[in-house]
């Protein structure tokens, strides 16, 4: 079930869009922190672990793929000093098996998730009018 579930994503991702490529970061994030926050109070460590460290490799991904030249650059400098913050809190969060520093980072993530669904596809495609017309200074994921 895992492996079809993962080949399927695989495939996902493969004809995606670029803006349903970090939409489906977004997804990622946000599901493996709920997992890691139920391992958390369940006690299992190791698959705490793991999830913390996926959803921190996805919001390094997400922090790499900012366009620093859109616009005057501070919406994407404000989401790299938020992105920074998550993955130092996750960090902490994951050392002290501390559930409401990861609530905190997934109430951090939650809005940022659901703006950027709000984005209408072709404003994210990276077109000149996109910085122009919000998409916050992210650049879309190049497949």
């Amino acid at each position: 079930m895992v492996s079809a579930y993962r080949s399927g994503n695989v495939a996902r991702a493969e004809y995606a869009s670029p803006h349903q490529l970090v939409t489906m970061l977004f997804e990622g994030a946000l599901e493996r922190l709920a997992r890691a926050i139920g391992h958390t109070e369940r006690g299992d460590v190791a698959a705490k672990g793991e999830c913390l460290g996926r959803v921190v490799l996805i919001l390094d991904n997400l922090q790499a793929s900012l366009d620093a030249g859109a616009g005057d650059g501070a919406i994407a400098g404000n989401l790299d000093d938020l992105y920074d913050y998550m993955m130092r809190r996750l960090t902490e969060a994951n050392l002290r098996n501390d559930v409401t520093m990861m609530t905190e980072v997934q109430q951090l993530l939650l809005p940022l998730a659901e703006a950027w669904k709000a984005i209408a596809p072709g404003q994210a495609e990276g077109s000149a009018s996109a910085s122009e017309e919000g998409h916050g200074g992210m650049a879309p994921v190049h497949a």
